[in-house]
C-alpha cells in the first residue's frame, strides 16, 4: 500500500486477498479442524505469538491447541494473558497474572478468546490448517531458551518441564 491509499481501496484489496487466500482446499481443511476461517485466524494469532521464533514447529503447537480445544479444555496460552494484560513486557506469566477479568485470558475461560491478539502471518495461517496430529497436551519452553517447546502428553510429564525451565528463569534472575 502506498500513503495515499483510501479507506475504499484498502478494503477492496484486502477483500481480495482474503478470497485467494480461502481456497476451497483451506475452507475444506477448516471444516474438518471444526473452525471457522475467523476461528482459523484468532487460533493461528494464538500459534504465532506462541511460536514467533521457529515456524517450524507451529503445526505442532496448532495440534496441541487443536487437542484442547476438542477435549473442552481452557487453552492456557500466555500470549492471550500478556494480550489482555496489554503489558508486553512480562518474560514471566505469574499465576498474579492469571487473575485477570478479560475474554482474551483463556486460563480463565475455555474456548478462543473473541479475536485475534495480532494479525497472523500466511504460514501461522496454514500451521493451523495443516496442524500435526499427536496426543500432546501439554507445552513449555524449553529450558535451553532455544525459543522450542518441550510438549508433554501428561500433566505430571508438563510439571516436570515447567519445574526445569522456572529454575532456569530463577538463574537468569528473571522474575518477572
Amino acid at each position: 500500500f502506498y500513503w495515499n491509499t483510501s479507506a475504499e481501496e484498502f478494503i477492496e484489496r484486502m477483500a481480495r486477498e482474503y478470497k485467494r487466500f480461502w481456497t476451497d482446499d483451506r475452507k475444506t481443511k477448516a471444516k474438518k479442524a471444526g473452525l471457522t476461517q475467523s476461528e482459523v485466524c484468532i487460533l493461528a494469532s494464538i500459534v504465532q505469538s506462541e511460536q514467533g521464533a521457529h515456524p517450524d514447529e507451529r503445526d505442532d503447537v496448532a495440534g496441541l491447541y487443536l487437542n484442547r480445544l476438542k477435549k473442552g479444555m481452557k487453552l492456557d496460552s500466555d500470549p492471550t494473558l500478556i494480550f489482555a494484560l496489554g503489558d508486553f513486557t512480562i518474560k514471566r506469566v505469574l499465576n498474579a497474572h492469571k487473575k485477570v477479568d478479560s475474554p482474551y485470558n483463556t486460563y480463565k475461560n475455555a474456548g478462543l478468546p473473541p479475536g485475534p491478539i495480532l494479525l497472523p502471518e500466511l504460514s501461522s495461517l496454514d500451521a493451523v490448517l495443516n496442524a500435526s496430529d499427536h496426543n500432546y497436551l501439554f507445552m513449555c519452553a524449553k529450558e535451553d531458551f532455544s525459543g522450542y517447546h518441550n510438549f508433554s502428553v501428561s500433566y505430571r510429564e508438563h510439571i516436570n518441564n515447567a519445574r526445569r525451565y522456572q529454575r532456569e528463569l530463577n538463574k537468569r534472575k528473571i522474575y518477572r
